[in-house]
């Protein structure tokens, strides 16, 4: 089934529009038919994502030098004002 659509462009994307028909011979349904295809795959892509795939690609050094796991904050606080004093 095919539904007509009516869509407003402004000056600079008719232009896109009329370039992209003249270099592939598209019509104007083929052109935004791709559009659409290309920009879910876009939008997957980016939704596929989670905040921890990010993390990995992030260089943190080789660590370790925590004085306090980030649960006892407290703890971690302690030692450091009596490694402060001791000095």
């Amino acid at each position: 089934m095919m539904t007509t659509r009516t869509v407003r462009f402004d000056e600079e994307a008719e232009k896109v529009l009329a370039r992209i028909r003249k270099s592939t011979g598209l019509s104007i349904s083929e052109v935004l038919t791709h559009g659409l295809l290309a920009y879910q795959e876009k939008v997957l892509r980016s939704t596929a994502t989670v905040p921890y795939d990010r993390y990995k690609e992030l260089d943190l050094g080789p660590g370790g030098y925590a004085i306090a796991p980030s649960t006892d904050t407290r703890l971690g606080v302690r030692r450091a004002i009596a490694r402060k004093l001791k000095r």
